[in-house]
């Protein structure tokens, strides 16, 4: 069934009458599937993909944060991960191999908010080694959707 999950995935707008048939299933299988999935927590919710710049008024911006965590005894990295993932500008936590240990990426209205975020809050957390944060230009792909062409892209050079 991890075919459905593939379907869902790519996108989750797909009716379970359409699912059914792209699957050679009934609609009740496919419901009962995704109903044992989401008990399970294997399905953890459906999202919307935003392209946030093609938004007028939009003042989002995004960053990734790495860090470098003291771990503790008891619990390794999920507790700090976990204090991390509490904080609302927050929308993902990897722990990661090589030179970090967690990547955080966070959104903001500005540069500067972001920045007083990892300053005043994320950093001082004990844990909390040292950060890097790179601030997002452009959104390329998100989510296995595509939100900006080549051809968009030339064009906006143009009109500016």
């Amino acid at each position: 069934m991890t075919k459905l999950l593939n379907l869902l995935q790519e996108n989750a707008r797909l009716t379970n009458a359409q699912l059914a048939a792209m699957l050679g299933i009934s609609e009740k299988e496919v419901a009962d599937q995704i109903a044992k999935y989401e008990e399970q927590g294997i399905l953890r919710g459906y999202q919307a993909i935003i392209n946030w710049e093609e938004v007028q008024g939009n003042d989002n911006v995004s960053a990734l944060i790495e860090l470098r965590v003291a771990p503790k005894k008891e619990t390794g990295f999920d507790s700090i991960a976990h204090r991390i993932m509490e904080f609302e500008e927050v929308e993902s936590v990897y722990l990661m191999s090589g030179g970090f240990d967690l990547a955080v990426m966070v959104h903001g209205k500005s540069i500067q908010e972001i920045a007083m975020f990892v300053a005043k809050r994320l950093s001082t957390l004990d844990s909390v080694l040292s950060t890097a944060t790179h601030f997002v230009l452009t959104r390329y792909k998100e989510g296995n959707v595509i939100l900006h062409s080549q051809m968009e892209h030339d064009r906006r050079e143009y009109v500016q």
